[in-house]
């Protein structure tokens, strides 16, 4: 069978934790694949899957093999597979436009991106040369002009897209009629993590409304110290996350909330914790004869890797509607995968959904959720 090729966009912590999960698990057989929530998706398992290109903007990083820049500052994220093999694939210097916060000068190399003094690749150009089938977009929280870039020459080269970050591609009519006119499938926007804050916050709002408890307000604050929180502190940069994040969790109540008693957002970086995210989720609510119902919770994750499983199923996906002929947003896919898809589902819905595109039960229109 031939191999799943990969483009990658920026190769930060979560690059890191996909490149070391496909090593990690490329000769795992069903009874060690633990942390994987789909060993097979379809015919393809997780050594069916080769990185053929790579993007970047930091020094340390282009120019450098994908197997080192991986681990090259400012990366965080846990080392589970210290041992990588030759890759073949050099990281290319992308488009910086803005994709390098002006705040981050300020910070100490170790925790900040420091862009190559190098002349960006033509993208779309690189990856026709080596043969992308599928992009996988890990670019920063607020690097809005540099997604489109990189979706238009995914449109240009006729790659699939997932967009693993908050700028709506997916979710935005006007991009996916242009990937649908390519023939083209692609999985958005905005990644849930495995089991991280999001994909927490929707299941207890959910909880809530099955069991007949009115949810008056609730907020999510989360803390972490990779290049992602360092981002983050520029709150210009936050619309569509924070907007991402609080329709998740805001889809799966019967009755929305109004904005003021719902705040769903990062809260701060904190340097020492590394690719460590906690995240503090609060609810208040009533439940019958209008007693009070109050609920906290902490949760502590590495982040990256938290995330890294999930896009190994949905490049699966995308390879199973290249195969099929699929082109457009992947519906139910998104809606499983993806905090903002075209259209939000309950997850367990989603999760079934997904199960049938997989097994191939129902039409190629009703599997791509149009």
């Amino acid at each position: 069978m031939e191999p799943i090729r990969l483009a990658l966009a920026g190769i930060g912590n979560c690059a890191n934790a996909l490149v070391q999960g496909l090593e990690h698990y490329r000769n795992a057989s069903d009874a060690t694949l633990a942390g994987l929530m789909h060993p097979a998706v379809g015919p393809y398992r997780p050594a069916d899957m080769r990185v053929v290109a790579a993007f970047d903007v930091d020094r340390r990083k282009v120019g450098r093999p994908l197997e080192e820049a991986v681990f090259a500052a400012p990366n965080c994220a846990r080392v589970f597979q210290p041992e990588l093999p030759p890759s073949g694939v050099t990281v290319q210097m992308g488009p910086v436009l803005d994709g390098v916060p002006d705040h981050m000068a300020a910070y100490p190399e170790d925790q900040a991106f420091r862009p190559a003094d190098a002349e960006p690749v033509d993208v779309a150009e690189a990856l026709r040369a080596n043969g992308a089938e599928v992009l996988i977009c890990f670019l920063p929280v607020g690097a809005e002009a540099a997604v489109r870039h990189y979706a238009q020459a995914c449109l240009d080269a006729g790659v699939a897209l997932v967009n693993c970050q908050p700028v709506f591609i997916a979710s935005d009519p006007a991009w996916a009629e242009a990937f649908r006119a390519q023939g083209l499938p692609l999985v958005g926007d905005d990644i849930k993590s495995q089991l991280g804050a999001t994909i927490a916050h929707r299941a207890l709002a959910r909880l809530f409304a099955d069991r007949g408890v009115t949810l008056d307000r609730t907020y999510q604050l989360n803390t972490g110290g990779n290049t992602d929180f360092l981002t983050m502190l520029e709150r210009e940069r936050l619309a569509s996350k924070r907007r991402s994040k609080t329709e998740s969790v805001q889809s799966q109540l019967d009755t929305r909330l109004n904005e003021a008693a719902i705040h769903i957002g990062p809260s701060d970086h904190v340097a020492w914790q590394g690719d460590n995210k906690v995240a503090f989720i609060r609810m208040e609510g009533e439940g019958f004869g209008g007693a009070p119902v109050e609920l906290e919770m902490r949760l502590s994750v590495q982040d990256s890797p938290n995330s890294a499983g999930v896009v190994i199923d949905a490049a699966r996906c995308v390879k199973l509607a290249l195969d099929r002929g699929i082109a457009g947003p992947l519906g139910a896919v998104s809606a499983y995968h993806m905090k903002h898809p075209p259209e939000q589902m309950r997850d367990s819905e989603a999760r079934e959904a997904v199960e049938a595109f997989i097994h191939e039960a129902g039409s190629p229109v009703a599997l791509a959720g149009e």
